[in-house]
């Protein structure tokens, strides 16, 4: 006799939704006792070498509206175009610069990110790459996290070269991942993200 094969439902621990600033973010979450400080709150120390800028924006839905609830987390090499390594098991010292870091979208939708200016990294094909960071977003109805990339405006030769723009078939489609420079005492790169519609960003199947 065959055994009817259960059909597995989807459980809260495989949506994004609701619960992601319960476990991830739980301070900003206003739940107290878990972490000092949130996981990836802060990436910089006063030991990281490199060019402070702080890159924002905002998360935007079809519908034009901001997404007040999303979860951005970011991964980026160093000033030297270096991602850093697991510490060895003999080390008791933290690097001054981890390349990550993890922050909520605020009410009006916005996130916000202190870091340094990455360098270039080698692509695929062995050439340099434009200096850019990559982008993890999950928000309510998100199962399945959002892979992007931010460039920077302010690169633009090196951002005409790179291996990964340049397999974005359209042009006018690059636009998405190009962060504009607002000068300032520390440089602020703006992108805003846009789930879908017709200025939809760029996301990548990972």
């Amino acid at each position: 006799m065959l055994h009817p094969v259960p059909t597995l439902k989807e459980t809260p621990s495989q949506t994004a939704g609701p619960y992601v600033h319960i476990g991830l973010t739980p301070n900003f979450a206003e739940i107290r006792g878990v972490y000092d400080a949130d996981p990836g709150s802060t990436m910089l120390t006063e030991d990281t070498v490199g060019e402070r800028i702080t890159i924002t924006g905002r998360i935007i839905d079809g519908a034009g509206a901001v997404v007040n609830d999303a979860l951005l987390e970011l991964w980026q090499a160093d000033a030297d175009g270096s991602y850093t390594a697991p510490m060895g098991p003999n080390s008791n010292s933290a690097p001054a610069f981890t390349g990550w870091g993890r922050q909520p979208t605020n009410a009006e939708g916005v996130f916000s990110f202190e870091t340094i200016k990455p360098g270039p990294v080698p692509g695929p094909d062995g050439k340099p790459m434009a200096p850019h960071v990559n982008l993890w977003i999950v928000a309510r109805g998100i199962n399945i996290g959002l892979q992007t990339r931010l460039y920077f405006e302010d690169e633009a030769e090196a951002n005409a070269s790179d291996f990964v723009l340049n397999k974005i078939m359209d042009p006018r489609r690059r636009q998405t991942l190009i962060a504009r420079k607002e000068s300032g005492e520390v440089p602020r790169y703006v992108l805003d993200i846009h789930l879908q519609g017709d200025r939809e960003t760029v996301f990548f199947d990972m």
